[in-house]
């Protein structure tokens, strides 16, 4: 067990559990600023992620029925529009867990009210996502199978003639 002269719980050798805690908040605070900057110039930032596309065209001729070109294109673009989300809203997060840092180290009354206003909005923000994502998840057994295996239509409108 650690003692009061050793530097243990409510000892005082080595600083206080609070400096040390505040310390390691800075560092932590560097380092997600940096992870930040770094996310956001990076392939995974939201602006890379949204002009990252394909046209419907990539899969066949623009203008020939081809029902599996269609659904991979549909899922293409529904998987695209949730990384582009989830890339926005990481970015969001780790800017909501600095100000969290920065208010823990400088108190929070202490924080710039445009700060706190950021922080707030984000949360509410999330929160709200959140709620939606929700409310559209599928409840029922068949609701997640259908989720899971987009609908295919009647495979014998298909030509089976190919030759």
């Amino acid at each position: 067990m650690l003692d009061a002269e050793s530097g243990g719980v409510g000892g005082s050798g080595g600083g206080s559990d609070l400096e040390r805690g505040v310390d390691a908040l800075k560092k932590f605070h560097g380092q997600v600023t940096a992870l930040l900057r770094d996310f956001e110039g990076g392939e995974g930032g939201s602006t890379k992620v949204a002009e990252q596309r394909v046209s419907r065209g990539s899969f066949s001729g623009a203008q020939l029925a081809f029902a599996e070109a269609d659904g991979f294109f549909t899922q293409y673009n529904r998987v695209h529009r949730e990384l582009v989300s989830l890339s926005k809203t990481l970015g969001d997060q780790i800017e909501m867990l600095t100000i969290g840092v920065h208010a823990a180290d400088v108190g929070f009354d202490n924080v710039e009210e445009d700060m706190r206003l950021r922080f707030h909005a984000i949360q509410s923000s999330v929160e709200q996502e959140r709620t939606v994502r929700e409310a559209q998840r599928p409840t029922t057994p068949a609701e997640k199978s259908a989720e899971r295996e987009p609908a295919r239509d009647n495979d014998t409108a298909l030509p089976t003639d190919l030759g």
